[in-house]
């Protein structure tokens, strides 16, 4: 016979939380705007790489760039920033879907990078953020000798 184990069933009960406030974040509250509550998939992000750096893309468009702060600490960047609500007075809103309010996306980053490096630009709504690798992650041809 199992025995009753606390930390397995702390787990299944945050997991069924969870999965119940998923379907209600998702469609109602803009879980991206509402920090540790929602899925922090805002904004959306494209990560690459060739074979000196790293790239990410993501997509901030509305938003003064002034608004936006990044933060590198041990290969993981933080993309924090705050998108203003327009002011429109004496409006009646049919349908509100674009968020408003502060966000926070982290990504985790395949390596360290030098934070020293980085470069970020803000162009027609998309920062792009240039994260160089450390020569130390950079592949080395290395030639074979015969004898």
């Amino acid at each position: 016979m199992a025995g009753w184990d606390l930390f397995q069933e702390m787990d299944m009960l945050r997991r069924d939380i969870d999965q119940a406030f998923r379907g209600i974040g998702k469609n109602y509250l803009y879980p991206s705007f509402l920090p540790g509550i929602g899925t922090g998939d805002y904004p959306r992000v494209n990560l690459s790489e060739d074979e000196n750096n790293y790239f990410v893309e993501a997509l901030v468009p509305g938003i003064d760039p002034k608004d936006l702060d990044l933060n590198l600490m041990q290969g993981t960047l933080t993309l924090t920033g705050e998108r203003t609500e327009p002011e429109h007075k004496n409006r009646t809103w049919h349908r509100n879907e674009r968020g408003m309010g502060t966000f926070m996306r982290t990504i985790e980053l395949p390596e360290a990078i030098d934070s020293n490096k980085v470069d970020a630009e803000y162009r027609n709504g998309i920062l792009l953020i240039t994260l160089p690798k450390p020569q130390s992650v950079k592949p080395k041809k290395i030639s074979v000798r015969a004898e």
